[in-house]
């Protein structure tokens, strides 16, 4: 008879501390997920920076430009001018001069592209 009293005490004692223990537990792991969400929703669109100066924006647009290693990044010349960036070079084929045009412009803080890159064989374009 005291076994089974002891078992009893035993599982009584036991589902007390588990009870006791569990809110706790789960109440840390829905604020560490309803911060987590938070973030998730505060980060979703990137924050307005802002203009960055010639020099940055220039590294900037080399970066992206020269990802591709089909780029022959020893013949384009990248300057910047108050957001305003000049492309200038000679690229082998004129698909490429429309596509490093396009990535130029996507990159943040570029208002205005002046592509002055050209084809061999070709004059190159003069500064508008």
């Amino acid at each position: 008879m005291f076994r089974i009293l002891r078992f009893a005490a035993l599982g009584a004692v036991l589902v007390y501390f588990l009870r006791k223990a569990r809110p706790g537990r789960l109440g840390r792991i829905a604020k560490s997920q309803a911060f987590d969400v938070k973030q998730r929703v505060k980060h979703l669109k990137e924050a307005d920076k802002p203009q960055p100066d010639d020099v940055t924006l220039a590294h900037k647009v080399e970066t992206e430009i020269f990802r591709d290693a089909e780029v022959p990044k020893g013949q384009i010349n990248v300057n910047a001018e108050n957001g305003v960036v000049v492309l200038r070079g000679q690229v082998e084929e004129p698909e490429l001069i429309r596509d490093l045009e396009e990535k130029t412009r996507n990159v943040q803080g570029v208002q205005e592209v002046e592509n002055l890159l050209h084809t061999p064989g070709t004059p190159a374009p003069a500064r508008s």
